[in-house]
């Protein structure tokens, strides 16, 4: 901090003039921006100042009992409503009540002079957490319109000092994991504006992000009207220098200033209701100064306007904090862009080392943005040789997101259609799998170069730190690349994916039989998921006649339980029957595709709530059975399916090619599962390594703590290994902006105007008030959903059905105990989707907001074949 900033941070009181965006410690988010607005060519903005917070620590030092109250607010929990009611009112009263010491009356005194001692003033909340890019904190703290009087000003600061401890304000924080001490307040006193008209402008559409639409809210008189929900205001929809839409609305009422300080509502005179606020020409004139805003702070903007006489005012300017980021891109083309989360099941915020590390060893360029992955699917949709291909793919796997595709190209021009040959000349939607035989023993072979792979990647790395584990690192990338690029890799999980896809095509056409490979890939060999499930059932046999070990695990609150397991009547054989089942799948977790989020190896307490679920709900020898009942039912099916064939005109043809596919099904389908448990399982072993370089910076003094690296790059990481040097600063940012990108919800399809695309299921076969989806595994069935956002949290019961997000790998051992499956995200052949048809569980996916729209506890029917989900109760 330089000497000026440090006397700026120590005055009670500064002009306006005087502050920028580089004082928020001082003077707070609004106050921030204000100053900075005024500095702005043609920018008006009403004068003012800013009572900072040096004087809001000196208030809440005399206040009484303040540190014991905000110990008592850091305990609770946002849900802990009526205790925070009290709490926060108990504040307020304290902090209004506390007499504001002579010095600093007298210093706001004087201020008011410049201006007239019974002139009007806004007095208005500016806290050092509000207004910034990653928290708006819109509405949190208060306003006071139209306050006249030195008395009434002190009053009102004082007001605007315990609004930091309103209700609302204290949820936000708590919700957004913001520390209650590190906020402060401060408190702008501006000449109040007496406005004709008076509005919100969005420099960016607030509903689909688009940063080419501008969006402006006006009704009559002061804006408060608006703000408080009083009447609905006109609505302008700008784009390239045009007003595109318009609508009028009857604005019955406006808030209007009384003279002796105060509001008050008004009638508008009926002639003049539905007569616009702003003429377009304002309303144009309004935009191009709210560009000229947006390009000074450098992201899109709301801004509160007020207009007097034809002359516009900024009362307020905050980012937008809902925008999700566009990717960057070194061109000013048009781009649409993928999530990749919605592909791999994973659409939580990751760390920039997660990102990192996907982006190094993915074969497909990756982008991020907002803490998620995306690609650029632009070629693909210009060129025709490619586009009804990749449209194909892309709806097998997310039905949504191809209508979000589709929706985008039936616009003229965002995308411009490249001449034959000026894309990729062919995507892989098969062909290449045609050349490889129904054997099994390809896919044994393909895991036995992965497991030779992977003991050597294990070998060498033991040895090697510092500098030249990155080195070392960067290697192992390419060879972790060529394993899932491997031809053989490619067409072995084609093969199974055609045959599926060709089973449910041709049996629907000649027999009615709708997603009939369901049934015939039940317990399909060698799907080292499915076996991951069962293989948590047998760990519940172990256990299961040892109650001493059950009672041990339903007490179990840390991660050190399995050294004090042994100690338990059973817990030896129990701790060797969990430790054998981390060895083989302990590198997996829930957001397995982040590196940093922790293992079930580092964090076994995770699997307590499932295994003692399968010790309740099951019976010895249940795994074996189940896979056993599978294959049964698969046989069946496959000689149900063969004589109905034969039946048939050209029957016998049919049937010999329908059985070559069974088998082919079978013989590949469950390696579909295997390169994401190589890929992990490499994870694991680059996540080690670096963790033991971090900690030997923690030892060295460079780092705080070893998940301080989590915040690097892989680049960065190395870097500081390299000088033993580190931005703490740049560490504090990027755990902040994770905390913003994890409130944030990744789009399937978003463009390089920022806009998101929400794909729809447009049928009309579905019963009233059903919810639709993708049918991924056939059946029908009824129960209690139980919504589960949080795998460590389920509690299940026999019969219930699982209502999530997205599953990825790690939640197959919850698949053995439920009876059937919906979530938000996911396709036909996505992990979730595998593994239900695997287990024989009614699946629906891709259910928009199914976890909003379906309470826990409502009963509910799967239509696993027919693609929906109804609520009973």
């Amino acid at each position: 901090m330089s000497r000026d900033e440090d006397r700026a941070g120590q005055a009670p009181l500064l002009d306006l003039r005087e502050v920028d965006e580089k004082q928020v410690s001082v003077v707070g988010g609004k106050a921030a921006h204000l100053g900075a607005l005024s500095r702005i060519d043609g920018i008006r903005v009403p004068a003012g100042f800013c009572v900072t917070t040096a004087a809001f620590r000196r208030i809440m030092a005399q206040t009484p009992s303040m540190g014991d109250r905000l110990d008592q607010l850091s305990r609770l929990s946002a849900d802990e409503r009526e205790a925070i009611r009290t709490l926060s009112a108990e504040i307020r009263r304290s902090v209004e009540e506390t007499l504001i010491p002579g010095d600093l009356a007298a210093a706001i005194t004087d201020a008011l002079d410049r201006f007239g001692e019974q002139a009007a003033y806004a007095v208005r909340s500016s806290a050092t957490a509000e207004d910034t890019p990653t928290a708006s904190f819109a509405g949190q703290q208060d306003t006071y319109l139209n306050v006249v009087g030195p008395e009434a000003i002190l009053r009102h600061v004082s007001r605007c000092w315990a609004s930091l401890f309103t209700e609302r304000a204290v949820i936000y924080r708590l919700r957004n994991g913001i520390d209650h001490r590190t906020v402060q307040m401060a408190v702008v006193v501006q000449q109040m504006v007496f406005s004709d008209a008076a509005g919100i402008l969005f420099t960016a559409d607030p509903v689909t992000g688009n940063r080419t639409v501008a969006t402006v809210d006006a009704s009559f008189g002061l804006g408060e009207a608006l703000v408080s929900g009083l009447v609905n205001p006109d609505v302008f929809t700008v784009r390239d220098g045009e007003v595109v839409a318009g609508t009028v609305a009857a604005k019955q009422r406006a808030v209007t200033a009384l003279p002796g300080g105060g509001t008050r509502e008004v009638a508008i005179e009926a002639q003049r209701q539905e007569q616009p606020a702003l003429t377009q020409a304002q309303v144009l004139r309004l935009v191009q100064l709210g560009r000229r805003i947006e390009a000074h702070f450098g992201r899109p903007q709301d801004i509160e306007w007020c207009l007097v006489d034809d002359d516009f005012q900024i009362v307020q300017s905050r980012p937008i904090t809902t925008l999700f980021p566009i990717p960057a891109a070194d061109d000013q083309e048009n781009h649409v862009y993928l999530s990749v989360g919605h592909q791999q099941m994973m659409t939580d915020a990751m760390r920039p080392l997660g990102l990192s590390m996907w982006q190094l060893t993915a074969i497909a360029v990756m982008l991020e943005a907002g803490g998620r992955l995306f690609v650029d699917a632009t070629r693909l949709l210009a060129s025709p040789t490619s586009r009804a291909g990749f449209l194909e793919m892309v709806g097998k796997s997310d039905p949504l997101m191809r209508d979000a595709l589709q929706t985008l190209l039936d616009r003229p021009d965002f995308i411009p259609t490249l001449p034959d040959g000026g894309g990729p000349a062919r995507l892989t939607t098969g062909g290449a799998s045609t050349s490889i035989e129904t054997d099994p023993a390809i896919v044994t072979e393909l895991i036995e170069r992965s497991r030779a792979s992977i003991a050597a990647l294990r070998r060498d790395i033991a040895t090697v730190t510092g500098t030249a584990l990155f080195d070392f690192l960067l290697e192992a990338f390419k060879e972790h690349k060529r394993v899932l690029g491997d031809p053989l890799n490619m067409q072995a999980i084609m093969a199974g994916m055609e045959a599926t896809w060709w089973l449910n095509d041709r049996l629907h056409e000649w027999l009615g039989e709708k997603n009939a490979a369901d049934t015939l890939t039940l317990s399909a060999p060698g799907n080292v998921t499915s076996e991951m499930g069962l293989a948590l059932l047998d760990v519940a046999d172990v256990i299961r006649p040892y109650p001493e070990v059950v009672a041990f695990l339903q007490d179990v609150a840390h991660d050190d339980f399995l050294d004090e397991l042994p100690k338990v009547a059973g817990g030896a054989e129990a701790r060797a029957a969990i430790k054998a089942y981390l060895d083989r799948y302990g590198m997996r977790c829930v957001g397995e595709i982040d590196i940093t989020r922790p293992r079930w190896s580092e964090r076994p307490s995770t699997l307590v709530p499932v295994l003692l679920d399968n010790v309740k709900l099951f019976e010895p020898g249940a795994a074996r059975r189940r896979f056993e009942q599978g294959q049964q039912r698969a046989r069946q099916q496959a000689q149900e399916v063969l004589t109905r064939l034969r039946a048939l005109p050209d029957g016998q043809q049919k049937a010999d090619e329908t059985a070559r596919m069974i088998d082919r099904v079978r013989a590949f389908i469950g390696y579909r599962e295997y390169p994401k448990y190589d890929i992990i399982s490499r994870y694991f072993i680059y996540k080690q390594a670096l963790l033991a370089e971090a900690e030997r910076l923690v030892r060295a003094g460079v780092l705080a703590e070893t998940e301080d690296v989590f915040y690097l790059t892989f680049q960065e990481f190395h870097e500081v290994v390299r000088t033993h040097r580190v931005d703490d600063e740049l560490i504090r940012r990027r755990r902040e902006e994770f905390l913003s990108y994890q409130a944030l919800t990744p789009p399937r399809v978003l463009t390089s105007d920022g806009e998101a695309i929400t794909g729809a299921y447009r049928r009309d076969d579905l019963p009233a008030g059903a919810l639709a989806g993708m049918p991924v595994s056939a059946g029908t069935v009824e129960g209690r959903a139980r919504v589960i956002l949080d795998m460590a949290q389920a509690d299940l019961e026999a019969g219930d059905i699982l209502v999530t997000a997205h599953t990825d790998p790690s939640w197959t051992p919850l698949f053995v105990g439920i009876a059937g499956l919906v979530t938000e995200v996911g396709g036909l052949m996505t992990h979730g989707a595998v593994i239900a048809r695997e287990y024989g569980l009614p699946a629906v996916v891709s259910v928009l907001d199914a976890t909003r729209l379906i309470r826990d506890g409502q009963r509910i029917r799967v239509h696993g074949s027919d693609g929906y989900v109804e609520i009973l109760s």
